[in-house]
Protein backbone atom coordinates (compact mmCIF):
# COMPACT_ATOMS: atom_id res chain seq x y z
CA UNK A 1 0.00 0.00 0.00
CA UNK A 2 0.58 3.94 -0.67
CA UNK A 3 2.95 4.67 2.85
CA UNK A 4 1.92 8.59 3.15
CA UNK A 5 2.96 11.33 5.71
CA UNK A 6 -0.03 11.79 7.16
CA UNK A 7 -0.77 7.81 7.61
CA UNK A 8 2.64 7.83 9.40
CA UNK A 9 1.47 10.62 11.59
CA UNK A 10 -1.92 8.92 12.24
CA UNK A 11 -0.44 5.54 13.64
CA UNK A 12 2.15 7.78 15.67
CA UNK A 13 -0.65 9.74 17.52
CA UNK A 14 -2.68 6.14 17.48
CA UNK A 15 0.07 3.83 19.05
CA UNK A 16 0.86 6.58 21.90
CA UNK A 17 -3.18 6.19 23.02
CA UNK A 18 -2.85 2.70 22.71
CA UNK A 19 0.86 2.20 24.26
CA UNK A 20 -0.08 4.29 27.44
CA UNK A 21 -3.60 2.65 27.77
CA UNK A 22 -2.29 -1.51 26.95
CA UNK A 23 0.58 -0.72 30.05
CA UNK A 24 -2.00 0.81 32.61
CA UNK A 25 -4.78 -1.48 31.80
CA UNK A 26 -4.97 -3.71 28.20
CA UNK A 27 -7.27 -2.56 25.60
CA UNK A 28 -4.95 -0.16 23.33
CA UNK A 29 -4.88 -2.24 20.36
CA UNK A 30 -8.75 -1.79 20.14
CA UNK A 31 -7.74 2.11 18.64
CA UNK A 32 -4.36 0.60 16.37
CA UNK A 33 -5.61 -2.26 14.88
CA UNK A 34 -9.15 -0.42 13.47
CA UNK A 35 -6.75 2.15 11.93
CA UNK A 36 -5.06 -0.26 10.40
CA UNK A 37 -7.86 -1.64 9.07
CA UNK A 38 -9.29 2.15 8.05
CA UNK A 39 -6.09 2.66 5.94
CA UNK A 40 -6.67 -0.31 3.96
CA UNK A 41 -4.88 -2.95 5.54
CA UNK A 42 -6.50 -6.81 5.70
CA UNK A 43 -7.58 -7.99 8.92
CA UNK A 44 -4.55 -10.67 9.24
CA UNK A 45 -1.63 -7.68 8.09
CA UNK A 46 -3.13 -5.12 10.70
CA UNK A 47 -3.33 -8.00 13.40
CA UNK A 48 0.25 -9.23 12.59
CA UNK A 49 1.71 -5.35 12.13
CA UNK A 50 0.28 -4.33 15.41
CA UNK A 51 2.61 -6.76 17.10
CA UNK A 52 5.61 -4.29 16.24
CA UNK A 53 4.12 -1.95 18.05
CA UNK A 54 3.41 -4.62 20.69
CA UNK A 55 7.24 -4.79 21.00
CA UNK A 56 8.30 -1.47 21.07
CA UNK A 57 6.08 -0.47 23.80
CA UNK A 58 6.96 -3.22 26.12
CA UNK A 59 10.76 -3.10 25.79
CA UNK A 60 9.94 0.23 27.43
CA UNK A 61 7.69 -0.45 29.92
CA UNK A 62 9.96 -3.63 31.02
CA UNK A 63 12.82 -0.64 31.06
CA UNK A 64 10.42 2.08 32.83
CA UNK A 65 9.41 -0.74 35.86
CA UNK A 66 12.69 -2.04 36.03
CA UNK A 67 14.43 1.57 36.75
CA UNK A 68 11.56 2.34 39.37
CA UNK A 69 12.56 -0.92 41.18
CA UNK A 70 10.34 -3.48 39.90
CA UNK A 71 11.24 -6.30 38.26
CA UNK A 72 10.85 -9.80 39.31
CA UNK A 73 12.24 -11.74 35.72
CA UNK A 74 12.41 -15.64 37.33
CA UNK A 75 8.35 -15.74 37.60
CA UNK A 76 8.21 -13.21 34.45
CA UNK A 77 9.93 -15.67 32.25
CA UNK A 78 8.18 -18.65 33.36
CA UNK A 79 5.18 -16.91 32.47
CA UNK A 80 6.42 -15.62 29.54
CA UNK A 81 7.49 -19.35 28.31
CA UNK A 82 3.51 -20.79 29.04
CA UNK A 83 2.24 -17.65 27.11
CA UNK A 84 4.64 -17.91 24.38
CA UNK A 85 3.44 -21.68 23.70
CA UNK A 86 -0.20 -20.51 23.47
CA UNK A 87 0.82 -17.29 21.43
CA UNK A 88 2.21 -20.10 18.71
CA UNK A 89 -0.51 -21.72 18.22
CA UNK A 90 -2.82 -18.35 18.64
CA UNK A 91 -0.84 -16.96 15.63
CA UNK A 92 -1.66 -19.79 13.89
CA UNK A 93 -4.90 -19.44 13.80
CA UNK A 94 -4.69 -15.84 13.35
CA UNK A 95 -3.22 -15.49 10.14
CA UNK A 96 -6.65 -16.78 9.09
CA UNK A 97 -8.86 -14.78 10.19
CA UNK A 98 -9.69 -12.29 7.85
CA UNK A 99 -12.85 -10.11 6.05
CA UNK A 100 -16.24 -10.59 7.72
CA UNK A 101 -14.64 -12.99 10.36
CA UNK A 102 -12.25 -10.66 11.42
CA UNK A 103 -15.04 -8.13 12.27
CA UNK A 104 -17.33 -10.67 13.92
CA UNK A 105 -14.80 -11.53 16.29
CA UNK A 106 -13.80 -7.93 17.48
CA UNK A 107 -17.63 -7.59 17.80
CA UNK A 108 -17.73 -11.00 19.89
CA UNK A 109 -14.10 -9.20 21.38
CA UNK A 110 -16.22 -6.23 22.66
CA UNK A 111 -18.99 -8.65 24.08
CA UNK A 112 -17.00 -10.83 26.45
CA UNK A 113 -15.41 -7.81 27.72
CA UNK A 114 -18.33 -6.16 28.43
CA UNK A 115 -20.04 -9.31 30.13
CA UNK A 116 -16.63 -9.19 32.34
CA UNK A 117 -17.20 -5.34 33.16
CA UNK A 118 -20.84 -6.20 33.98
CA UNK A 119 -19.97 -9.09 36.24
CA UNK A 120 -17.51 -6.93 38.14
CA UNK A 121 -14.47 -9.37 37.42
CA UNK A 122 -11.31 -8.00 37.10
CA UNK A 123 -9.04 -6.56 39.69
CA UNK A 124 -9.06 -6.53 43.56
CA UNK A 125 -7.15 -4.99 46.30
CA UNK A 126 -4.26 -7.22 47.80
CA UNK A 127 -1.46 -6.80 50.28
CA UNK A 128 1.54 -5.57 48.18
CA UNK A 129 4.13 -8.11 49.51
CA UNK A 130 4.62 -8.88 45.64
CA UNK A 131 4.73 -12.32 46.90
CA UNK A 132 2.47 -14.51 44.27
CA UNK A 133 0.56 -17.62 45.14
CA UNK A 134 -1.32 -20.41 42.73
CA UNK A 135 1.71 -20.76 40.76
CA UNK A 136 0.65 -24.09 39.07
CA UNK A 137 -3.02 -21.96 38.18
CA UNK A 138 -1.27 -18.93 37.18
CA UNK A 139 0.91 -20.61 34.41
CA UNK A 140 -1.42 -22.81 32.94
CA UNK A 141 -4.21 -19.61 32.76
CA UNK A 142 -1.42 -18.03 30.81
CA UNK A 143 -0.93 -20.67 28.07
CA UNK A 144 -4.17 -19.61 27.81
CA UNK A 145 -4.12 -16.03 27.45
CA UNK A 146 -0.86 -16.42 25.25
CA UNK A 147 -2.74 -18.50 22.51
CA UNK A 148 -5.50 -15.44 22.68
CA UNK A 149 -2.77 -12.51 22.45
CA UNK A 150 -0.80 -14.83 19.56
CA UNK A 151 -4.82 -14.70 18.15
CA UNK A 152 -5.70 -11.60 17.97
CA UNK A 153 -4.04 -9.54 20.77
CA UNK A 154 -7.06 -7.20 21.76
CA UNK A 155 -7.64 -7.28 25.19
CA UNK A 156 -4.72 -9.89 25.99
CA UNK A 157 -4.08 -7.35 28.99
CA UNK A 158 -7.84 -7.59 29.87
CA UNK A 159 -7.04 -11.47 30.37
CA UNK A 160 -3.95 -10.82 31.91
CA UNK A 161 -4.51 -8.51 34.45
CA UNK A 162 -7.45 -10.64 36.66
CA UNK A 163 -4.91 -13.98 36.30
CA UNK A 164 -2.22 -12.34 38.04
CA UNK A 165 -3.97 -10.21 40.34
CA UNK A 166 -7.46 -12.43 41.38
CA UNK A 167 -5.50 -15.89 41.02
CA UNK A 168 -2.21 -14.97 41.62
CA UNK A 169 -3.00 -12.35 44.32
CA UNK A 170 -0.48 -9.63 42.93
CA UNK A 171 -0.96 -6.07 43.49
CA UNK A 172 -1.64 -3.87 40.43
CA UNK A 173 1.41 -2.52 39.72
CA UNK A 174 3.45 -5.77 39.92
CA UNK A 175 0.27 -7.16 38.14
CA UNK A 176 1.57 -4.74 35.28
CA UNK A 177 5.06 -5.24 35.33
CA UNK A 178 4.74 -8.70 35.21
CA UNK A 179 2.25 -8.64 32.27
CA UNK A 180 4.36 -6.36 30.03
CA UNK A 181 7.30 -8.54 30.30
CA UNK A 182 5.09 -11.43 29.24
CA UNK A 183 3.48 -9.86 26.97
CA UNK A 184 7.31 -8.34 24.98
CA UNK A 185 8.27 -11.67 24.97
CA UNK A 186 4.90 -13.85 23.39
CA UNK A 187 4.30 -10.86 20.80
CA UNK A 188 7.99 -11.44 19.54
CA UNK A 189 6.72 -15.18 18.79
CA UNK A 190 3.61 -14.32 17.43
CA UNK A 191 4.98 -11.52 14.95
CA UNK A 192 7.10 -14.13 13.82
CA UNK A 193 4.31 -16.51 12.77
CA UNK A 194 2.94 -13.59 10.95
CA UNK A 195 5.83 -12.75 9.13
CA UNK A 196 6.21 -16.21 7.92
CA UNK A 197 2.85 -16.16 6.46
CA UNK A 198 1.33 -12.83 5.99
CA UNK A 199 3.03 -9.15 4.29
CA UNK A 200 3.63 -7.29 7.51
CA UNK A 201 3.46 -3.14 6.64
CA UNK A 202 7.41 -2.71 8.35
CA UNK A 203 7.04 1.16 7.61
CA UNK A 204 3.48 1.63 9.20
CA UNK A 205 4.76 -0.54 12.08
CA UNK A 206 7.55 1.29 13.16
CA UNK A 207 5.63 4.42 12.95
CA UNK A 208 3.17 2.57 15.37
CA UNK A 209 6.21 1.43 17.35
CA UNK A 210 7.20 4.64 17.65
CA UNK A 211 3.91 6.35 19.21
CA UNK A 212 3.59 2.32 21.31
CA UNK A 213 7.16 2.98 22.85
CA UNK A 214 6.26 6.34 24.26
CA UNK A 215 3.15 5.72 25.23
CA UNK A 216 4.67 2.32 26.94
CA UNK A 217 6.98 4.50 28.60
CA UNK A 218 4.81 7.19 30.02
CA UNK A 219 2.10 4.11 30.68
CA UNK A 220 5.05 2.85 33.03
CA UNK A 221 5.78 5.50 34.81
CA UNK A 222 2.09 6.53 35.51
CA UNK A 223 1.67 3.03 37.16
CA UNK A 224 4.41 3.40 39.89
CA UNK A 225 4.11 6.88 39.93
CA UNK A 226 0.10 6.87 40.42
CA UNK A 227 -0.25 3.29 41.84
CA UNK A 228 -3.65 0.90 41.74
CA UNK A 229 -5.92 4.08 41.47
CA UNK A 230 -5.00 5.26 38.48
CA UNK A 231 -4.89 1.80 37.14
CA UNK A 232 -8.45 0.92 38.28
CA UNK A 233 -9.85 4.39 36.45
CA UNK A 234 -7.99 3.20 33.24
CA UNK A 235 -8.74 -0.11 33.39
CA UNK A 236 -12.39 0.53 33.43
CA UNK A 237 -12.37 3.43 31.09
CA UNK A 238 -10.75 0.63 28.66
CA UNK A 239 -13.88 -1.19 28.98
CA UNK A 240 -16.14 1.45 28.27
CA UNK A 241 -14.79 2.75 25.54
CA UNK A 242 -14.62 -0.88 23.98
CA UNK A 243 -18.69 -1.15 24.78
CA UNK A 244 -19.31 2.31 23.04
CA UNK A 245 -17.06 0.72 20.17
CA UNK A 246 -19.42 -2.27 19.93
CA UNK A 247 -22.79 -0.44 20.13
CA UNK A 248 -22.24 2.62 18.22
CA UNK A 249 -19.70 2.04 15.49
Amino acid sequence: MDVELWKIALLFAAGIASGWINVLAGGGSILSVPVMVFLGLPGPVANGTNRIGIIAQNIFAVWGFFRKGFSDFKLSLSLAACASVGAFFGALVGVKLDGVWFERTLALIMLGILVVMMTGAGQKAVSSDGKARNLLLGHLLFIGAGFWGGFIQIGVGLIQLPILNRVMGLDLVRANMHKVFVALVFSVVSLAVFAANVKIEWTLGLALAAGYAIGGWLGANSAVARGEALIKRVFYLALLAMAVKLLFF
